[in-house]
């Protein structure tokens, strides 16, 4: 008989088009499931909605945070939708299983000094100086993922169009701009990359480590931590914070949120709306730009106004 899980996961890929990375995290958390279930004696057709609140509690207990709890449940309601459908189970307990209420975290964004003081930091006296000086303007400079950035290909770039064709979440391809300081970077970076080690199995890739292979996710965000270290930058700082300062600055320069949304790759312009709450004097423009009632008000008010207003006064209505 199939392994349910290992088939749920496959349909997660094919299927649902979701990365090997997301479905291996589901698969955890499928694992933490089926754990209980053992210790419990229970097969996965025992399972009871009394179980999954026993369970759910006890990873509350153990301080899992909120969005790591809604992705839990996420998680294992997907599974047992999938084996229901198939026949595997006869009812799905986690029909009933409620979100967590997660509030909205605003993101970290560095400012311009910051962003220079990582470029600054850059000892250009190592090999991997001008490979990794790219790797930080392509991140702020057209905001990818940073698994977007690992899996940049050679045959989807076209320097002469300052654009690349970028591979984002659920496989979906999309069209980034690259700028003129990348577009610059990219090309003595891809002088000095045919002097190293290649391997045959990424000799499209883009950015490489040491060795000639594809970088890792992992790799990039320690060069950005260690880089802000080094540049005195006190707060976290990931690649990811990079893309919200794309964004963030983007948007504090006048830009469409529906085109900060297309650029960013984000499916529901719901996601893109959180960088409107960064910035509250740019709101504010906003209002006083276009509301009539943000304006400034008349120097001198009505005369009906300027008379103050005294309780047991008549009040004179309309005749009819």
């Amino acid at each position: 008989m199939t392994d349910p899980k290992q088939a749920y996961l496959r349909s997660l890929v094919l299927e649902r088009g979701l990365s090997a990375n997301t479905a291996a995290a589901y698969g955890i958390d499928i694992d933490h499931l089926l754990s209980f279930a053992r210790a419990q004696g229970l097969e996965l057709g025992d399972i009871t909605q009394e179980h999954l609140h026993q369970l759910i509690a006890g990873l509350v207990d153990m301080g899992l945070a909120p969005s790591s709890l809604s992705r839990f449940i996420s998680g294992i309601r997907g599974f047992f939708r999938y084996c229901r459908i198939r026949g595997i189970i006869q009812a799905d307990p986690s029909e009933v299983l409620e979100m967590p209420r997660l509030g909205r975290k605003l993101p970290d964004v560095l400012s311009l000094a910051e962003i220079d003081a990582m470029i600054a930091a850059i000892d250009t006296s190592k090999d991997e100086a001008l490979r990794n000086r790219t790797i930080i303007e392509v991140l702020y400079g057209s905001g990818l993922r940073v698994s977007e950035l690992t899996g940049l290909r050679l045959s989807r770039l076209s320097l002469p169009d300052q654009c690349v064709i970028v591979e984002g979440k659920g496989s979906k391809q999309r069209l980034v701009p690259l700028s003129p300081v990348a577009v610059t970077l990219i090309e003595s970076y891809l002088e000095q990359r045919i002097h190293g080690p290649i391997k045959p199995d990424a000799s499209d890739i883009l950015f490489l480590n040491r060795r000639g292979g594809a970088m890792s996710r992992v790799m990039v965000f320690y060069i950005i931590r260690d880089l802000a270290k080094d540049a005195g930058i006190t707060h976290r700082v990931s690649p990811h914070t990079l893309r919200h300062s794309f964004a963030t600055h983007l948007l504090e320069g006048g830009a469409n949120l529906r085109v900060i949304q297309e650029l960013l790759g984000h499916e529901s312009i719901a996601t893109t709306e959180i960088y409107l709450h960064l910035d509250r004097s740019l709101l504010r423009r906003e209002l006083l730009a276009h509301h009539p009632h943000f304006r400034p008000a008349p120097l001198s008010p009505s005369p009906a106004l300027a008379e103050p207003f005294r309780f047991g006064a008549s009040l004179q209505l309309p005749s009819s």
